[in-house]
């Protein structure tokens, strides 16, 4: 069976098409069917639990000793048992619920590989316009066969920064805070909807950067690699390794200020 990242990521891209063409098929009539998770803002339409079920589904069939994370299932054991070794792959089937929801197209299947607790291999692939991004471990990150460098921007008054926020009450009270003590300071901020996309963007440099708190693996684990691959610094504050608790990533001329500016802002703190 393939290890190598080039390998995982020819797994990852075809059966993210394929997902994505699920997604963008089942539309119409999955956003009539919503249920809500954590609070009544997030939203789950069926296409996500259906796009899951496939990708799970065309993984076993081919990789049956691997694990899955997934946002809607979560995480699925090897069919062998295997643990420590095996692959395992991070899933979100519609990142951007809400905006699929409503019919922006600015959503997203991202599929990474992870080997030993590294991700070595993504892909994220927006549906509803056909851009797709992918990255692996030590070869770079790619749009369409263009290598990926980054933003060539140097100082934070000239940043433009995506963020996202979370669907809890408080914790979007302390991030607005965050954004009003930070929008002085950059050129602009944009809220995207999809932290996968908002990372690829950053990658490319259609961002300058990009922050946000709350998210889970399966939000940020192609991107991440995406963003990390194409030269941009992935990281929490002081030291802290990208996670939940907050995600930076911008290039290196960037990051410093940006980091500080977030620190000043106790932007990893609150809900």
């Amino acid at each position: 069976m393939p290890e190598k990242p080039e390998d995982l990521l020819v797994i990852a891209v075809r059966i993210a098409r394929e997902a994505a063409a699920t997604a963008k098929r089942m539309r119409a009539g999955a956003i009539t069917d919503i249920e809500t998770k954590s609070t009544d803002t997030d939203v789950v339409t069926a296409a996500d639990k259906a796009v899951e079920r496939q990708v799970v589904d065309a993984l076993r069939r081919e990789r049956p000793g691997d694990g899955v994370l997934g946002e809607e299932y979560g995480d699925r054991a090897a069919d062998d048992g295997t643990a420590a070794g095996s692959v395992r792959w991070i899933l979100d089937p519609i990142d951007g619920t809400v905006n699929y929801l409503y019919g922006i197209p600015q959503y997203a299947v991202s599929l990474a590989a992870e080997v030993e607790g590294t991700v070595v291999a993504g892909v994220v692939h927006n549906p509803a316009t056909g851009d797709e991004w992918t990255a692996t471990l030590g070869g770079g990150a790619w749009r369409d066969g263009r290598r990926l460098t980054g933003s060539a921007r140097t100082t934070l008054d000239q940043t433009l920064v995506g963020t996202g926020f979370g669907y809890d009450a408080a914790r979007r009270a302390h991030q607005g805070a965050v954004v009003a003590g930070l929008i002085t300071r950059v050129r602009d901020i944009r809220r995207i909807g999809a932290a996968s996309i908002d990372l690829c963007l950053a990658a490319e440099g259609s961002l300058d950067a990009y922050f946000e708190k709350g998210l889970n693996p399966w939000d940020y684990a192609a991107g991440g690699l995406v963003a990390t691959e194409a030269g941009l610094v992935v990281s929490g504050l002081e030291g802290a390794p990208a996670s939940g608790q907050l995600l930076v990533a911008a290039p290196p001329a960037i990051f410093p200020a940006l980091h500080d500016a977030l620190v000043e802002l106790d932007a990893a703190a609150g809900p």
